[in-house]
């Protein structure tokens, strides 16, 4: 009996190790977070910085508290957990103030109702971004880091996109005339992204989303460079070779910040945890062989 008490103390006592592992990111203040605030975009914008009436370069609203001043990143409590609101009125982002490599990030999401300019006859967007580094604002809309998105839009849940000047390799159907790549593991890897055969844009494998209202689980996961995009259980694309491009020639792109947009759409966040890994799990090994 001794024996068996001591297995299963000591299995009892992994599995609460392991669960522990998972660190909560949210809190009543996001003090584990900073936002950035560029600017309220128009359908004239055209990648250019915006200027006033006078000609006058309007320079950005920049970084603040993970709650900004202006309404757009707000936290209120629900069942006894932290619910952020993004109200997307201002395109931006809240950023974890620490870097990651090599981890498991878990968040539910829902949609608000509401839209703005650019985007009020568009779908809904919003995004992850990871491995995020350096400046703000490198982008086209100058809003966000350089960094891999894992896409929240509706009916394109785990839809991929370069920021700047990143790169990946995707499993997908190769594009035909107008067509995009389509993600699906049963294909070879294809190169996407900055100086890449394919432009910066894959469309995840499948529409895993749930109804307008219902609140969706996306996890990524990402090691050494590989990444899987997980819409609520579902495997939606497969990449792998995260990098950037600097001065023509490729650099690793497998650590950094998370961001989480303000892309014109309302849309809410909650359970945002994180726990590192030391491997990729095995049951996701096989997508990369």
């Amino acid at each position: 009996m001794s024996y068996l008490f001591t297995i299963t103390l000591l299995f009892l006592i992994s599995f609460q190790a392991t669960a522990q592992e998972w660190k909560p990111l949210f809190d009543a203040n996001m003090s584990q977070w900073e936002s950035y605030l560029s600017y309220r975009h128009d359908a004239a914008y055209d990648g250019t910085a915006p200027k006033d009436s006078a000609g006058n370069v309007i320079p950005p609203i920049g970084v603040g508290n993970g709650i900004d001043d202006f309404g757009v990143f707000t936290i209120a409590m629900q069942d006894n957990q932290p619910v952020l609101r993004v109200s997307g009125e201002i395109y931006g982002a809240v950023t974890t103030l620490a870097s990651f490599r090599n981890y498991r990030f878990k968040v539910q999401f829902r949609w608000g109702d509401k839209k703005w300019p650019p985007r009020e006859a568009l779908l809904k967007d919003s995004g992850i971004l990871y491995h995020a580094q350096g400046a703000h604002g490198q982008e086209y809309y100058r809003s966000w880091m350089l960094s891999q998105e894992f896409q929240i839009m509706q009916g394109h849940i785990g839809d991929y996109w370069s920021q700047a000047t990143s790169a990946i390799d995707i499993r997908a159907y190769l594009p035909e005339y107008v067509m995009n790549p389509v993600a699906d593991e049963s294909q070879p890897f294809i190169s996407v992204g900055e100086n890449q055969p394919y432009k910066g844009f894959v469309l995840r494998k499948e529409n895993a989303e749930k109804p307008q209202g219902e609140w969706n689980t996306l996890e990524l996961i990402t090691y050494e460079g590989k990444s899987l995009h997980i819409v609520n259980g579902k495997v939606v694309m497969v990449l792998k070779n995260s990098r950037y491009v600097e001065d023509g020639k490729a650099v690793p792109l497998d650590e950094g910040k998370i961001q989480l947009q303000s892309e014109a759409a309302e849309i809410y966040y909650r359970a945002a945890a994180i726990q590192q890994l030391d491997t990729m799990p095995e049951q996701y090994q096989r997508y990369f062989q």
